[in-house]
């Protein structure tokens, strides 16, 4: 490994150990990078962090204990200028709006081409934010919908698990009419006609868990 001024020092945290091992790999061939740091859950990822300030992190969305989001939201708060990029296999919109909200300069889908992977080290590490051209539509839709409240997705999740209007109020301690109002809303915001398709359209767009 060619150690050097302009070398990038990366901290790659995944909890899928043939995954870590197949960045590490990638990553040595670079005579310009280097990892100075592995991790493969969120709160180790941000210890890591702390430990080395590396240069560039590439954090899986999805990890036990913290995902990323988490990860990087404790990183800026000790280093607000932290160049991370999200790797994932999950695309929605919310996914991709959350991580960029989160303070993520980058998102690439786990099944980006190792140049792809590379260029956007090197990018990100330059000081440019990076999303593939696929990504940017979705984060465009998703800034372009309104955004669904707490109480609603509580809502839209028992929904979801077959729920009446009674049952839900009954739940989470509101008047049936109040569970209405919420459905109505999210009726309105997701553009749907019906309590199966606004759990459809909520799960594709990543704002419920399956």
């Amino acid at each position: 490994m060619t150690t050097g001024a302009t070398e990038i020092r990366l901290l790659l945290a995944d909890d899928h150990a043939v995954v870590l091992e197949g960045l590490v790999a990638m990553i040595g061939r670079q005579s310009d990078m280097s990892v100075v740091a592995e991790a493969s859950n969120g709160p180790d990822a941000v210890e890591q962090w702390k430990a080395h300030r590396p240069d560039v992190a590439l954090i899986d969305l999805r990890m036990p204990a913290l995902d990323g989001v988490g990860v990087i939201s404790e990183i800026r708060r000790t280093d607000p200028g932290a160049r991370v990029i999200i790797l994932s296999t999950y695309d929605t919109e919310e996914d991709v709006y959350q991580a960029i909200r989160a303070g993520a300069r980058g998102y690439l889908l786990k099944d980006a081409r190792r140049g792809e992977v590379l260029d956007a080290i090197r990018r990100v590490h330059a000081g440019d934010t990076l999303l593939p051209p696929q990504l940017t539509a979705k984060l465009a839709q998703r800034v372009t919908d309104e955004s669904l409240t707490d109480r609603e997705r509580e809502v839209l999740t028992l929904v979801g698990e077959g729920r009446s209007n009674r049952e839900i109020g009954a739940e989470i301690h509101i008047e049936e009419s109040t569970v209405k109002t919420h459905l109505k809303s999210i009726f309105a915001k997701l553009h749907a006609e019906s309590r199966t398709e606004a759990v459809t359209v909520a799960t594709r767009r990543g704002l419920l868990r399956q």
